[in-house]
């Protein structure tokens, strides 16, 4: 008895099968290839983020880690006035209403972008919280065209909603996240390689806030315009050293 085929391919035109055929195979092709990647969700929040002294870098190690690339680097933005507030802010473009970076602020964020120059550190990606005193302190160290808004990096508010990753005029609450879930794969995820950056890996700045790391790196409280270097793990990060912003100069190449 001989073979039928399904009606679909005996009233199917040829060149229709063929173009199903054709996507069934990059579907499977893109599930097969598709690398393995860490859900934010299954990222545990540390309790320490102070480096462990027998792994700790300093000097011309640390240096010469920072320029070999593929770590992360999360600022909390350098000073402040706090006279001022984001009481008043109707939105993260809301600059008259929110609280700023002081003259010293502004010193201290263009020393440091001159400090990474000076060592030669390679950047793949710079992300900021769309706070003006953060994005303020990016743009200084690294030029306004390399940074780029991240909602998710700024701090829960309390009674707000978590909305997405969007940001924008929706308020002070809009596009962060409670949990800041985002910002732990941000952490421990390793930078991407950029052409930008030659042969080598760049690494991924971060300038944000000191309680959204707190949250899911654990104390010590990072002061304005302290760095904390760490080295993304895949499912974790492992904190290599932490720079008050005069600890750069003191970094040989």
């Amino acid at each position: 008895m001989p073979l039928s085929r399904p009606p679909f391919f005996s009233s199917t035109p040829i060149n229709a099968r063929r173009a199903v055929g054709g996507a069934l195979l990059a579907l499977l092709a893109a599930i097969c290839l598709a690398p393995p990647s860490a859900h934010s969700a299954d990222l545990a929040n540390a309790t320490y983020s102070a480096p462990d002294p027998s792994r700790a870098l300093a000097g011309a190690a640390l240096a010469k880690a920072l320029r070999a690339g593929g770590l992360v680097i999360y600022f909390r933005h350098t000073a402040t006035d706090f006279s001022q507030t984001d009481s008043a802010s109707s939105g993260y473009s809301d600059c008259a209403n929110q609280r700023l970076l002081s003259a010293q602020g502004q010193a201290d964020a263009l020393a440091i972008g001159k400090e990474i120059q000076r060592l030669k550190l390679p950047v793949a990606e710079v992300l900021a919280s769309p706070m003006c005193r953060t994005l303020a302190h990016a743009r200084l160290s690294f030029g306004e065209a390399a940074v780029s808004a991240r909602a998710a990096l700024r701090e829960a508010q309390a009674g707000a909603q978590a909305s997405g990753n969007s940001g924008g005029a929706g308020g002070l609450s809009s596009g962060y996240q409670a949990d800041y879930a985002e910002l732990k794969r941000w952490l421990a995820t390793p930078p991407a390689a950029s052409t930008a950056v030659g042969p080598a890996l760049g690494n991924r700045f971060i300038v944000g806030h000191g309680i959204p790391f707190r949250a899911v790196a654990g104390a010590p409280h990072l002061a304005e315009g302290e760095a904390a270097v760490l080295k993304p793990e895949g499912t974790a990060w492992r904190v290599l050293a932490r720079l008050q912003v005069t600890d750069w100069a003191q970094l040989v190449p």
